[in-house]
């Protein structure tokens, strides 16, 4: 079975930082590009960031440039976001998902398959 689990999610004071990890079974990630998405309550999901298979795209939303940086360890079948200096206007659900597209596509694209189930961030000012 394929399945994509995102972890590291929490609560956290505006300014402090998170990295979630994003975990495949079923399947290696080594041949797919991934992508971080989220969604707050009463918004439409957003593209956050995206990876090449390799590691060597990247591509970000304006918002999170700067303080987001996306990477992955092949060897572990993990993505990772490392989230610093966080805001409130962070706070959401986020998923990553095995994108279909290429990585300058990735974050306005609806072509991803196999998403995660989810991991709450949630960032009190």
């Amino acid at each position: 079975q394929l399945q994509l689990v995102e972890s590291g999610g929490g609560l956290v004071q505006s300014g402090g930082s998170l990295r979630l990890s994003c975990t495949a079974s079923g399947f290696t990630l080594d041949n797919y590009a991934i992508g971080w998405f989220r969604q707050a309550p009463g918004k439409e999901r957003e593209g956050v960031s995206c990876i090449s298979s390799s590691g060597g795209n990247t591509a970000y939303t304006n918002s999170v440039k700067g303080r987001f940086t996306i990477s992955r360890d092949n060897a572990k079948n993990t993505v990772y976001l490392q989230m610093n200096s966080l805001k409130p206007e962070d706070t959401a659900v986020y998923y990553c998902a095995k994108t279909r597209t290429l990585v300058r596509l990735c974050l306005l694209s609806p072509d991803h398959d196999y998403w995660g189930q989810g991991t709450q961030v949630t960032v009190s000012s």
